[in-house]
């Protein structure tokens, strides 16, 4: 076999630039500490490498998004922390305002600052974000939420506060199966609140000329009280003054029906009183029969104190939804237009008062609702950030697995194919020097 000198160096030459490649690419991992640098490396690793970086980039966006929800929640429970104090503030003045010592004069200064805390409260409901986005307007960001005036609600006694926004929840996508709400409408924290103690609503009479003061009452069973077909009820009061001391009755009307639940006949001004129940004062006028005839049960019970007079009338009516303003309305109404003339000036007053009061508690518990709503989804947010850096930790060590150099190994080979190179040009170099002529004498 003839072997021609050109082959020889294109042999060795080729043996000697695949020798200076595998050490370029040893030195390359060493360097970079990485084992895969190209998919020829390792296809298998390679493949399953890109698959945890996109893995890796998904989780990324993810906890980008958990920064963005927690602080549009912060935002959100920052302003109705400022709205749960602000109504304190005005219980405070609102129970300032039933101080018996207190002039006209002093109620309606009392009212001046309730004008001003109700455009407070306005504002808060209208606030935005850094970005313009108004926080309460549901989908409709960028327009202004809430809009109105304390006159405008007193107008006319249905009258309500204006809301442009809609009912739509904000969701921002914070794992693979979770859309977390990161938005409340303003409906739902401002408007939609139930009045009275949630399922009825007391109210006296305007034709009233004793001292009766009714509380907002109390539902001992819900069930029973929801189960009713009719839910319109009077507590109508008599006067017996044929008697020293007078005595007072009074009965419970159904208005739907225009029975009398303690008679069950139609109602009837007395004499005589038979079946009316005798009234002491401060004491639960309970709403059941008490296993008499005929049975009836409306699952609650008022209390009502002072001294009605005859034929003054109380009402129970299904509660409804009521805004916030509309009851900061009513309480600066009240205020603005006591005069306290005469005992019975004085007993409406005080209802108002007391109702307004009601409905100010049953605002704030609204508002606590939407507020440990808001914080169980940052105690999520809480969660799903350490389930992400778990997950992130994971995935590191899954590509330190597949794509890591072992140093020790890499080093290894590294000192070898160097040994090998330098061979291999030695070699080379006394191959090349071999010639016929040599030993030609």
């Amino acid at each position: 076999m003839r072997i021609a000198t050109s082959q020889i160096f294109d042999a060795n030459v080729a043996t000697i630039n695949r020798q200076w490649a595998s050490l370029l690419h040893l030195q390359q991992q060493v360097a970079t500490g990485r084992r895969v640098l190209t998919p020829a490396d390792d296809p298998v690793a390679a493949a399953r490498a890109l698959e945890v970086q996109q893995s890796q980039s998904v989780l990324s966006q993810f906890r980008t998004n958990h920064d963005s929800a927690r602080s549009a929640l912060g935002l959100e429970e920052a302003q109705l922390s400022s709205a749960g104090d602000l109504l304190a503030r005005i219980k405070e003045l609102a129970v300032q305002g039933g101080n018996a010592a207190l002039s006209a004069a002093d109620r309606r200064a009392l009212a001046m600052e309730l004008r001003a805390r109700y455009d407070e409260l306005l504002g808060l409901a209208n606030a935005a974000d850094g970005q313009g986005i108004y926080l309460f307007a549901g989908f409709m960001g960028t327009t202004k939420p809430f809009g109105g005036t304390v006159d405008a609600l007193n107008a006319t006694p249905t009258s309500e506060i204006q809301y442009f926004g809609d009912d739509g929840v904000r969701k921002l996508q914070v794992a693979a199966a979770r859309h977390l709400e990161i938005s409340d409408p303003g409906r739902d924290v401002f408007v939609r609140i139930r009045n009275g103690n949630g399922y009825f609503v007391t109210q006296y009479a305007a034709t009233n000329t004793g001292t009766g003061i009714i509380d907002s009452g109390y539902v001992t069973d819900p069930t029973t009280w929801n189960a009713l077909p009719n839910k319109n009820f009077e507590i109508r009061f008599y006067v017996d003054s044929s008697v020293t001391p007078n005595v007072t009755y009074y009965d419970l009307v159904d208005t739907t029906a225009n029975v009398s639940l303690l008679t069950g006949a139609p109602p009837t001004t007395p004499p005589p009183y038979t079946g009316l129940r005798v009234y002491e004062e401060g004491q639960p006028i309970l709403l059941h029969n008490q296993g008499a005839e005929p049975p009836f049960d409306l699952g609650g019970y008022v209390v009502i104190t002072g001294q009605p007079a005859n034929n003054d009338l109380f009402t129970l009516s299904p509660a409804s939804h009521q805004s916030v303003f509309k009851t900061l309305a009513k309480l600066i109404k009240a205020l603005e237009d006591s005069t306290a003339t005469n005992d019975a000036a004085r007993a409406a007053f005080a209802n108002d008062l007391g109702f307004a009061l009601r409905d100010l508690a049953q605002a704030e518990e609204n508002i606590l609702r939407v507020r440990a709503a808001i914080g169980a989804r940052l105690s999520e947010l809480d969660s799903l950030s350490e389930t992400s850096a778990d997950l992130q930790l994971q995935y590191q060590q899954t590509l330190s697995t597949l794509t890591d150099l072992d140093y020790a190994k890499a080093i290894s080979d590294l000192t070898r194919k160097q040994t090998d190179l330098q061979a291999a040009q030695q070699s080379f170099v006394r191959i090349s020097q071999l010639s016929l002529f040599d030993y030609l004498r």
